[in-house]
């Protein structure tokens, strides 16, 4: 049971700047219209940012591949107004966790930093009748990678803040998502820039080891309402894809009764070390 394979969003807020240089007159005209580009981009991108934290909470459907050609689909509701939170349904067999659930679908939410599961109940043992697992988010991520991940920086808002800080951005022009004309963005953030986020995807953290990650490269999909319509990562050879189908307020996620639930932090974190 991968466990590490079900940690599907993380949140990026990095420090760098976007410049343009150049000689002569026709280069520094050639300059100035890059800035100016650069500079609408990111002002759209602000908005889009600014919209998105005002409220609280999307319906989604999301995407992640390890590099496995496998991914793992989820869709369900994102809350950030109160803490970052999720409530989600996933595939069961892309995420290994057929030893566990038997359904095609596994329930899985997050709440103030760790994750829940729901799964056959165990049989037997000391977990007997149990039909949540308990991970905490420090078993996926270390204990500095969870910190950082902390509060709301998992959120959609959260991760959009990292484009103003990243390289290059670009608008890539207008392409229809979903139905709706959008305009693309990219930018590219490099390792060196990540600040805190090193210890998510850094060199030595549990998830920057298992994925090779040397830089971000994010693609937002922003609509006509200044929302985005889509939200994709590249880190290295990890690839997360987030459609937004509906904005709203903030929902409440709720943690499962204690008594159902078996905590296997430990029992994570020490196959991660194994696994290291």
């Amino acid at each position: 049971m991968r466990m590490r394979h079900t940690a599907a969003w993380v949140a990026f807020t990095t420090a760098a700047l976007v410049t343009a240089s150049g000689c002569g007159s026709e280069s520094v005209k050639s300059a100035v219209k890059t800035v100016d580009k650069a500079d609408m981009a990111m002002a759209a991108l602000a908005r889009a940012t600014d919209r998105t934290e005002e409220l609280g909470s999307a319906e989604v459907r999301m995407s992640t591949d390890l590099g496995t050609g496998t991914p793992i689909a989820m869709d369900g509701t994102y809350s950030w107004g109160d803490g970052y939170a999720f409530d989600v349904q996933m595939d069961t067999k892309a995420a290994n966790m057929q030893a566990v659930n038997h359904s095609p679908k596994t329930h899985v939410l997050f709440v103030h930093g760790v994750y829940y599961y729901d799964v056959d109940a165990f049989p037997s043992g000391p977990y007997q009748g149990k039909d949540w697992i308990r991970v905490d988010g420090s078993a996926l991520f270390g204990e500095k990678g969870a910190q950082a991940l902390s509060g709301d920086n998992g959120s959609p808002s959260a991760s959009m803040k990292g484009l103003k800080y990243a390289k290059d951005v670009q608008n890539l022009g207008t392409q229809t998502v979903n139905g709706r004309r959008t305009t693309h963005y990219r930018g590219v953030i490099d390792r060196a820039h990540m600040g805190k986020f090193k210890d998510v995807y850094g060199e030595g953290s549990p998830m920057g080891e298992a994925t090779g990650t040397k830089s971000i490269v994010m693609d937002v999909w922003v609509g006509s309402d200044d929302l985005p319509v889509r939200l994709k990562e590249k880190l290295g050879v990890m690839t997360i894809s987030m459609d937004f189908d509906k904005f709203g307020k903030t929902v409440s996620v709720k943690t499962p009764p204690a008594a159902r639930t078996a905590d296997l932090t430990d029992v994570i974190a020490k196959q991660q070390k194994q696994q290291g």
